[in-house]
């Protein structure tokens, strides 16, 4: 068995491919589009790696690619939280033991080797995208732009010597389906509160609502576990990919006395989509992906913030309160709230009152770096 890294082109096609060897038989798993992860992982092309830098390493085993790992530098990160961590995400492996224990033990020697004490993940390739390792909640496929993997891998993971450091949680809750009265009675009266306007995004000031999504963005969630800001071009990229796929309706803003406090970003749950094309738009992807988009029955709330001098008036509870209402509008039948934080209780709380129950955990682990 070998540990290759990726040098070349045909190798990264290679490193991508390897998830499609790993799920050939596991019917809950969601193609990525292979285009969307070669962009993802290659410097000059995705922004984040202006302030990063990685290793990649496929696992051979006489002559076949069984495993795949990223090692991952964050200076940003590290600069925010005056740590020096490194990452590891992009972990796929067939069900063998001695290529995942080589492949985390690549990806640590790689961290150690520029000064990295510690080494977190699954982050694909940080906590502000994919993040976690699904381990409570297999039956089911996963929703956009969250992970999904096999079971054996929490025992690869652990025997590598990780341990948990955070859960996040989903949870899943009906949207065709009334609130309770005396609920949708507060929240009503909330919305008539003097000084408080909510309304939806403005995908055609897209410039300006990007800064005000920013502004809420690095101050509701700067105390959160892990957290570290999003650069102004990672924003950028990140709403260039989602603005064809973002509907209005989903993604209220509120306003208090005339200043952003808080939004709420929900997205169409594509994979509904992307199930069925294994990976690739062509020759007729792009015409499924366009023609099925009305098809879609269910959403994810991706991000949901409240600055912090704005909590504790129920902001929150009305920004769900809003995006359930825009499901409604476009005929969905639920919606997954996700990832929450297993401690964030302020949060939880507004979720559950709209009928949301927890349904799936994924887990960050971390390992030290140090000698023993």
């Amino acid at each position: 068995m070998q540990i290759v890294p990726v040098r070349s082109r045909s190798e990264l096609d290679r490193f991508v491919d390897v998830a499609f060897t790993v799920y050939r038989d596991f019917p809950n798993w969601v193609a990525p589009l292979k285009s969307s992860v070669r962009k993802t992982l290659t410097p000059g092309k995705n922004p984040f790696w202006n302030r990063a830098e990685r290793e990649l390493y496929i696992a051979v085993r006489d002559g076949r690619d069984v495993g795949r790992i990223a090692a991952i530098v964050d200076s940003n990160y590290n600069r925010y939280r005056k740590s020096t961590t490194g990452f590891f995400g992009f972990f796929e492996c067939l069900d063998d033991d001695r290529a995942a224990g080589a492949l985390f033990e690549a990806a640590a020697q790689w961290c150690r080797a520029r000064g990295m004490s510690r080494m977190l993940g699954p982050a694909n390739p940080s906590v502000n995208d994919e993040a976690g390792l699904l381990v409570e909640g297999f039956n089911s496929p996963p929703f956009i732009k969250m992970a999904f993997n096999p079971e054996y891998y929490v025992d690869m993971v652990e025997a590598a010597g990780f341990n948990k450091a955070k859960d996040l949680h989903a949870y899943i809750a009906p949207v065709n389906q009334p609130l309770p009265e005396k609920l949708a009675r507060v929240i009503e009266k909330l919305k008539r509160r003097k000084g408080i306007r909510v309304r939806p995004v403005d995908l055609r000031k897209l410039k300006s609502e990007l800064e005000v999504i920013k502004d809420i963005y690095n101050d509701a969630w700067a105390d959160n576990w892990d957290f570290a800001p999003m650069s102004d071009d990672e924003i950028d990229d990140l709403a260039a990919q989602l603005k064809p796929l973002a509907e209005p309706v989903l993604c209220p803003i509120v306003e208090y006395n005339g200043e952003p406090a808080a939004m709420a970003v929900g997205l169409p749950d594509y994979n509904q989509i992307l199930h069925r094309l294994n990976g690739s738009l062509a020759p007729f992807g792009w015409l499924r992906f366009l023609t099925q988009r009305r098809r879609i029955t269910q959403l994810r709330v991706w991000a949901l913030g409240v600055k912090r001098k704005f909590q504790g008036l129920g902001l929150d509870a009305l920004l769900y309160y809003e995006s359930r209402r825009g499901a409604q509008n476009l005929g969905y039948d639920r919606a997954e709230v996700s990832w929450i934080l297993e401690d964030n209780e302020a949060i939880i709380r507004p979720i559950t009152m709209m009928r949301g129950r927890w349904y799936k955990t994924y887990r960050m682990y971390d390992r030290s770096l140090q000698p023993a």
